[in-house]
């Protein structure tokens, strides 16, 4: 029986991972969705969950279950497809691990052994969000956060987020560097720039007052630093700035590396406003000068990619996250977006139609009557070109 219990979930688990994918029906023009996740946690290896001895687990019982596989840094290398996935066991703890694809859009498979990062912080209970930056110093840094409780505060809820810093040539040997300094209370959200500005390391950040409730803080933040080995930052600018009444009303903070073209950054971001049903959170798109990355030269209007259908279900309902994005040379473009902290999904597009959204679809006007005279100006527009 036991034998059987085994083939089973391994025969599962092949079929699974080998599954092809598809593109959806969805239509906007900008990108396409793709009908399967590409990372779930039944994607999680069989030898990750099941003793798989007989005499210490005659049964064939879950030892160490797997809750969620979600939000994930991307990275291509030598023409495969990397995810270093946040990956929640049933304990709640988040660890990372990796996935690669020969295609990008299916049979992602996990390497063998999880990342065991060192550990260097004593008070670090979880660490999750990785970002993936190929940084023109040569290195692949991978900065995420790095969570611990909040020893001031009397309820067990209450926790402090650093942004950490690992750094790798080949992802397998991860040298992990300190936490980020800030002058901020609470950092989570932190994505390394791929290039140098004015010879420093640029930072983007989320500076907040508290683990949850942003407080004074909020927005997307920028700032240099001088030594990626002792990092620390003085001054924080916001460039894309939280708006009463829009996507970002709550809080909103990076999400993927920006992405340089020809015409600025474009950053793909998250933003969150509330609702009677709790937080949503979407993808939202702005860019910014190519020589002067603290100037935002585009903010096209409303969210990006907004959870729908069944992407609305899961742990934490009504959430889309993304924090890994890949450019290829051919210009196609795979965004790989979390659903609801449960499950992770790509959508693709190309380099060219991501530069006309952004710098053609006009701005949030941030007024009802204003918002309606911009579709009335493109209703009457299309009305003539219909009637001709």
């Amino acid at each position: 029986m036991f034998l059987q219990r085994l083939e089973n979930e391994l025969n599962k688990y092949e079929t699974l991972i080998k599954k092809k994918n598809k593109k959806t029906d969805f239509y906007n023009g900008v990108y396409d969705r793709w009908e399967n996740p590409v990372l779930t946690r039944e994607h999680a290896p069989v030898h990750w969950k099941y003793d798989l001895d007989p005499k210490t687990n005659p049964y064939f019982m879950e030892r160490l279950g797997i809750n969620a596989v979600f939000n994930a840094g991307a990275i291509e290398l030598n023409n495969k497809f990397y995810l270093v996935a946040r990956v929640e066991g049933a304990d709640r703890k988040s660890f990372f691990a990796i996935a690669e694809s020969d295609n990008g859009v299916d049979n992602f498979k996990f390497w063998d052994y999880p990342i065991l990062l060192p550990d260097t912080e004593k008070d670090e209970t979880n660490v999750y969000d990785m970002r993936l930056t190929k940084h023109e110093d040569g290195y692949i840094y991978g900065v995420f956060c790095s969570e611990s409780k909040d020893k001031k505060a009397s309820d067990l809820s209450s926790a402090i987020a650093k942004a950490g810093i690992v750094r790798t040539k080949d992802l397998k040997e991860w040298e992990r560097l300190p936490n980020l300094k800030t002058q901020s209370a609470q950092q989570r959200n932190v994505v390394l720039h791929p290039e140098f500005v004015d010879g420093q390391y640029a930072f983007y950040t989320r500076p907040q007052d508290g683990f949850i409730n942003t407080g004074s803080g909020g927005g997307v933040g920028f700032a240099l630093c001088k030594d990626i080995e002792n990092p620390e930052i003085f001054e924080e600018k916001i460039l894309s700035k939280r708006k009463y009444h829009t996507i970002t009303e709550e809080k909103n903070g990076a999400g993927a590396v920006p992405i340089k073209t020809d015409r600025g950054w474009i950053h793909i971001a998250h933003g969150v406003r509330n609702t009677a049903a709790g937080l949503r959170y979407v993808s939202y798109v702005f860019a910014t000068d190519l020589d002067d990355p603290t100037k935002v030269i585009a903010e096209p209007s409303g969210y990006f990619i907004a959870p729908f259908g069944k992407e609305r279900v899961g742990d934490v309902s009504n959430v889309i996250f993304i924090n890994g994005a890949i450019v290829r040379d051919n210009k196609d473009v795979y965004m790989y977006y979390a659903a609801s902290d449960t499950r992770l999904h790509v959508a693709t597009t190309t380099l060219d139609k991501l530069i006309d959204y952004t710098f053609n679809t006009k701005e949030d006007p941030l007024r009802s009557v204003d918002c309606v005279k911009q579709r009335i100006e493109l209703i009457e527009k299309n009305l003539k070109i219909l009637n001709k």
